[in-house]
C-alpha cells in the first residue's frame, strides 16, 4: 500500500511540475509576442505599398513585398554620410565610457585615499538627477565654448565619467583578489600599469556590457544631436529619419524600412555578444571568489 500511495504522491508532484512548466512558458510566450510585436509591425510596414498602409482595417502580412522601399528610403537623402557620423560618435563614445569609467572604478575599488567612501557616495547619488535639470546649463557651457554644431558635445562627456558605469565597473573589480594586485606593485607595476594589463582583461564581461550600453545609446540618441547639430552633413541618423515625416504626410514605408536598417545593429550587437551581456549585467556574478 505504501509503495501504491509513494507512487501516487510522485505522479502529483510530477503532473503539478509539468502544470508550472506549462504555465511559466505560456507567461513568456506571450511577454515574447507583446514585445515583439511592435518589431513585427514595423518589418511589416517597411514592405508594404503606400496604397496598403492606407487601408482599413490593416492587413498583419504585406500582400506584396516591396523590398525596394529600404533601397529607394537610402536613396532620398544622404543616409550614408548620416550613418557614418553616427558610427563616429558612437565609437568614440563607447571607447571613452569603457576606459574613463573602468579607470575611475578601479580607483575606487583598489586604490586606498581618504574621504573615497563618501566621494564615491557623492558619484552614486548623482544618478538620482534628471538629465533635463542639466540640459540648459549643459548647452550654455558647450555655447560659452564655442561647441555648438561640432560632434564635441556629443563625444567630450563620455570622457568624464558615468556614475552608472562607474559603479558597474567598481563591483567587477572590487571582486578581483587584491593578491593580484599586490604582486604587480611588488615587481615594480604601476597603477596604470596594473589597470591596463590586469583589471581591463580580468573585467571584460563588464566592459563589454558598458560598451553596448554606451553603443546603444549614442546610436539611438535623437536629443543631443537635435539640440548640437544644425549642419544637415553633420546630421545622425536618428534626426535623419525625421526627414520622412511631413506637416501633411509622413512617408511610412520609408521611415519604417529605414526604422529597420537603423535598429538592425544595435541588434546585431546584442545577438553576438549577449553572453557577455548577461553576465556582465550579473552583478551578483562580479562576488564569486
Amino acid at each position: 500500500m505504501k509503495s501504491i500511495s509513494t507512487f501516487k504522491l510522485s505522479k502529483q508532484k510530477s503532473s503539478s511540475i509539468k502544470l508550472r512548466k506549462l504555465f511559466v512558458l505560456f507567461l513568456l510566450l506571450t511577454g515574447s509576442i507583446i514585445i515583439l510585436s511592435p518589431l513585427f509591425w514595423m518589418i511589416s510596414t517597411s514592405l508594404k505599398s503606400p496604397a496598403e498602409i492606407a487601408q482599413y482595417p490593416p492587413s498583419l502580412i504585406p500582400k506584396e513585398f516591396h523590398f525596394s522601399n529600404y533601397i529607394e528610403a537610402w536613396k532620398t537623402a544622404a543616409f550614408t554620410r548620416w550613418t557614418m557620423n553616427t558610427l563616429f560618435i558612437a565609437v568614440f563614445v563607447m571607447i571613452g565610457n569603457v576606459l574613463v569609467n573602468s579607470l575611475i572604478a578601479y580607483g575606487f575599488a583598489k586604490i586606498p585615499f581618504k574621504g573615497k567612501n563618501i566621494l564615491f557616495v557623492l558619484v552614486i547619488s548623482t544618478m538620482l538627477i534628471p538629465g533635463f535639470v542639466t540640459l540648459v546649463p549643459q548647452y550654455i557651457l558647450f555655447s560659452k565654448l564655442g561647441w555648438l554644431n561640432t560632434y564635441l558635445p556629443l563625444i567630450v562627456p563620455a570622457f568624464l565619467g558615468s556614475a552608472f558605469f562607474i559603479f558597474l565597473l567598481r563591483q567587477f573589480t572590487a571582486s578581483i583578489p587584491d593578491e593580484l594586485i599586490e604582486a604587480a606593485m611588488l615587481d615594480g607595476a604601476s597603477h596604470l600599469q596594473i589597470w591596463w594589463k590586469i583589471i581591463l582583461p580580468l573585467t571584460r564581461p563588464a566592459l563589454i556590457t558598458v560598451a553596448i550600453f554606451s553603443f546603444n545609446g549614442a546610436w539611438n540618441d535623437l536629443l543631443g544631436p537635435l539640440l548640437y547639430i544644425n549642419d544637415e552633413n553633420l546630421y545622425t541618423l536618428q534626426i535623419g529619419l525625421t526627414t520622412f515625416k511631413g506637416t501633411v504626410q509622413t512617408q511610412w514605408h520609408y521611415l519604417m524600412s529605414m526604422s529597420v536598417m537603423v535598429l538592425l545593429p544595435v541588434l546585431l550587437l546584442f545577438f553576438f555578444f549577449q553572453r557577455y551581456f548577461i553576465e556582465g549585467s550579473n552583478i551578483s556574478s562580479s562576488r564569486k571568489g
